[in-house]
């Protein structure tokens, strides 16, 4: 993998993940704690961003707990995530620079989109949930978007943006996104995981978004 050339970087595409990264919060967790299933929840999140479980298989055994909630509850978990300080800043200064920003998540669609469409980002992509009668059934609606998805993701986003592989940047914190780090030609390991901090070409261990501008050339 060769580093991305120094100084200045002109139209970069960075993708984000988006628990822990262009949020503070794993949002399922906020919708565990409506069903009363948090503890077990955040323990299985806990393993599977440290590499220790199978993702998707962990992923639809989380939903499973937040069968029968109503849909109201998503709205709800809307309002009490926080986009990480940093990330507007992030956002327009590549956009400044005539690239794009994407978030592709492990996470949901019907928290994200909102946010997405407020912050300006390019791309999003996450999971959708199954809803019946207006309630959740604890299933996952479509295939799961995993750690080999967020690397296609990476690579669609590059061809249809026209960006070259080499102006790729990939941002996350778990275990989930090693294979789209590997795949940018940098991969930032962001308040991460032990296992990620190991193989990411650069970490950052201070919850601010704007810091990937310097690593960028964007940001003296």
């Amino acid at each position: 993998m060769t580093a991305l050339a120094t100084g200045r970087v002109s139209g970069p595409l960075v993708v984000l993940d988006a628990d822990s990264t262009l949020i503070r919060e794993e949002a399922i967790e906020l919708l565990a704690d409506a069903a009363g299933s948090l503890e077990l929840v955040a323990a299985v999140t806990e393993r599977a961003m440290r590499g220790e479980l199978d993702f998707a298989a962990s992923l639809r055994e989380r939903v499973a707990t937040l069968a029968g909630l109503d849909v109201a509850v998503l709205e709800h978990a809307r309002g009490r995530m926080n986009p990480t300080p940093g990330v507007q800043e992030l956002i327009d200064g590549v956009h400044a620079a005539g690239g794009c920003v994407g978030v592709v998540s492990g996470g949901f669609h019907e928290l994200l989109d909102p946010l997405a469409s407020r912050l300006g980002l390019d791309f999003c992509r996450a999971n959708r949930l199954e809803v019946a009668d207006g309630r959740l059934t604890g299933r996952v609606d479509g295939a799961i978007v995993d750690a080999h998805a967020k690397a296609r993701a990476l690579d669609e986003w590059a061809a249809a943006s026209g960006i070259r592989p080499d102006r790729t940047v990939a941002v996350g914190d778990g275990a989930n996104d090693l294979e789209m780090l590997g795949r940018a030609t940098l991969g930032i390991a962001f308040c991460a995981k032990p296992v990620v901090r190991e193989r990411a070409d650069v970490a950052i261990d201070r919850p601010d978004l704007g810091q990937v501008l310097a690593l960028l050339g964007l940001r003296g």
